[in-house]
């Protein structure tokens, strides 16, 4: 080891948390970042459109950093690789499709950049590491593992995976990899805990294909609506070869769902008749029985596709009760209430709609407690760090890794912004990296705790009062009664007195209110302090009160 120096691995998120993927590997003066994902705001996050890791850390010390590396396309794992990329300038590493959807994003910022594509087996070279990429199976393509030669050991990380034997690709996990590497001993495994707490073997993606097949079979009368992630090649490829069995035109829609299926076609990724695709805007020149639209919309999102055809808000699409609707994907937690609506509107317009619940017509691409099982003991991992899941399924993860034989003392369960230390006969928490979150707004990059996050979560739950003084600059006295504007906190007619007695304090203190001082910013916060105490005690609010005062001659 060079100057006992110890390998350290550092979590930016992935952590307690699902999605926002993103660890650093350090050693000496060499960082490797791996992913760079964002995770989507929630209810208390108002106006913002994502939220990705904070980068502190890394630019701190980009000078070190030398390759990033992706183990596959989803944004979870990529989406927040364009505002890491303005920053820092070292070279990117992915397989073919993941690569086309990040030069893709990369455009999008105008940011001349090419990743670097690599397939099963590659080699890569980036300071002191050796990474080794590893074709893994997930609900994507070209997802990948790696392994990476340190000089205190091999660090193997499993990235998002699932073992199916038959995938759609043909192409399976290479086990016969994974152990020759397990041969040359692994000293780290981390690994993917997302589905830790679900016993037995996930379900191969065929068996979804299976279940289609037998909807389209019974549904041939009906036009077919399909909802599903767009980065799930593999499901759109089932659902485009039915197409093709039972006679429909397909139809992409979804700005999303048309960029991925584009990209992953010029690859060779996704493979279909060009003559069997036809636009959303053609679907009126064939029956129902001969169309297929395939859609965004799977997770309830308001402006996606299916959302707007659910709420008429679709021009192209009226829905009817000759649609068979069919949600292609699992519920993403906190999303279920949105789908829930979507699905009560299209019945309510007469559609058939089915889910997860009722068929299997989703399969998760994440590996159920069996799985994770036969990778860690091919493996055979000297230590062992669970990831990418909420704190109860690292947990769950842990629990497993130890049923198998290793040592409570050789895992670490990482909170977000652990870095742990491993040497060679040695792992634990070594300390803290920056590790809070960053919040994309339009076109602008905010903390979670700015001042406008503050301001509109107390406009959207306290709400809004405005005071307009108009006062003589001769006597600085009031020329009118104030104007008092209220929105989002008062019921107007029924609490008519309180505006008034609010009118009266104001009129209060702008007579004690000493104008001289020219300090009309201290007399704004007079009567702030004032009207916030008023409402509060007769309304249990404190919405944002502005005053505003007009001067006149």
């Amino acid at each position: 080891m060079r100057n006992n120096q110890q390998l350290k691995l550092s979590f930016l998120g992935g952590v307690g948390e699902v999605g926002k993927n993103m660890m650093t590997l350090e050693y000496g003066d060499d960082m490797i970042i791996i992913d760079c994902g964002v995770a989507f705001p929630s209810d208390d996050m108002p106006g913002i459109d994502l939220v990705i890791p904070d980068f502190s850390y890394v630019l701190k010390n980009k000078n070190k950093v030398k390759a990033v590396i992706i183990t596959h396309g989803h944004e979870d794992h990529i989406g927040a690789l364009p505002y890491l990329m303005q920053e820092i300038n070292a070279p990117v590493y992915a397989s073919r499709l993941s690569a086309a959807l990040i030069d893709n994003k990369l455009r999008e910022f105008k940011k001349k950049f090419k990743t670097n594509v690599v397939k099963n087996k590659s080699i890569v070279k980036a300071g002191c590491f050796t990474i080794e990429f590893v074709k893994v199976t997930h609900s994507i393509s070209g997802s990948m593992a790696i392994a990476v030669t340190t000089p205190v050991g091999t660090w193997f990380h499993t990235g998002d995976f699932k073992m199916d034997f038959t995938p759609i690709d043909g192409e399976p996990m290479d086990l016969v990899r994974l152990a020759e590497i397990s041969k040359k001993g692994v000293l780290l495994l981390t690994a993917d805990s997302t589905n830790a707490e679900r016993p037995g073997f996930s379900m191969s993606e065929k068996k979804v294909g299976a279940t289609l097949d037998g909807l389209f079979a019974q549904n041939k009368q009906k036009r077919i609506i399909i909802a599903t992630f767009a980065s799930n090649v593999h499901r759109i490829q089932q659902i485009l070869d039915l197409c093709e069995k039972y006679g429909r035109k397909a139809v992409f829609s979804g700005r999303s769902m048309q960029n991925v299926c584009e990209t992953a076609s010029k690859i060779g990724e996704l493979k279909y008749n060009r003559e069997n695709i036809t636009d959303i805007g053609s679907i009126n020149k064939y029956d129902d029985d001969k169309i297929c639209i395939i859609c965004t919309g799977s997770q309830g999102e308001p402006n996606s596709a299916l959302s707007r055809m659910a709420n008429g808000e679709f021009p192209k699409v009226e829905i009817t009760n000759n649609d068979y609707v069919i949600f292609s994907a699992s519920a993403i937690p906190g999303n279920e209430k949105e789908i829930d609506e979507v699905i009560n509107a299209l019945y309510k317009k007469g559609a058939s709609v089915i889910y997860e619940s009722l068929a299997e017509v989703h399969v998760s691409g994440h590996a159920y407690q069996e799985e994770l099982k036969t990778m860690q003991s091919i493996l055979k991992p000297k230590f062992f760090v669970p990831c990418h899941g909420e704190f109860r399924h690292l947990r769950a993860h842990a629990n497993i890794s130890m049923d198998l034989g290793l040592h409570e003392r050789n895992i670490v369960i990482p909170d977000l912004g652990d870095s742990i230390a491993i040497t060679a006969n040695s792992i634990k928490k070594c300390g803290q990296v920056p590790a809070g979150i960053k919040l994309i707004d339009g076109q602008d990059i905010s903390s979670a705790n700015g001042v406008v996050q503050r301001d509109r979560m107390q406009l959207a739950t306290e709400g809004l009062c405005v005071v307009v003084l108009t006062i003589s600059n001769r006597n600085y006295t009031l020329t009118s009664k104030p104007d008092i504007v209220t929105k989002g906190f008062i019921y107007a007619n029924d609490n008519a007195n309180i505006i008034e007695e609010a009118k009266d304090l104001v009129i209060n203190t702008i007579i004690n209110a000493d104008f001289k001082s020219n300090d009309w910013n201290l007399i704004k916060e007079s009567i702030k302090k004032a009207l916030s105490n008023l409402f509060f005690k007769n309304l249990k609010r404190r919405p944002i009160i502005i005053p505003i005062i007009v001067p006149t001659v």
